[in-house]
């Protein structure tokens, strides 16, 4: 017997907060015509994510997995840290350095 899983969804997005240890709120934006006008409309999502290693920081590019209920509102978990958003010094520091 075969221990295979269901098949999850993956998602990518921006880690807009850190709530605190190991939990994270990432946005993902996506588009959709509207119902009636057909016009694309700019929609964004808010998730909390379980961070086990405390890996993100605000405004990483991150990709994100569905999993079972880690609390009353995590129900998806960090897989890895796509791009590193800049930080304060290395923006100084390029700034100085011209």
């Amino acid at each position: 017997m075969e221990n295979t899983r269901n098949t999850r969804k993956d998602l990518t997005g921006i880690v807009t907060s850190i709530m605190g240890d190991k939990s994270i709120k990432v946005t993902y934006d996506y588009k959709r015509p509207h119902p009636r006008y057909r016009k694309v409309i700019n929609r964004k999502t808010v998730v909390h994510v379980h961070d086990e290693k405390n890996d993100a920081r605000l405004g990483d590019k991150v990709e994100i997995m569905e999993t079972r209920p880690i609390s009353r509102l995590k129900r998806w978990r960090l897989v890895n840290v796509i791009e590193r958003a800049p930080t304060f010094d290395e923006v100084e520091t390029s700034a100085s350095a011209e």
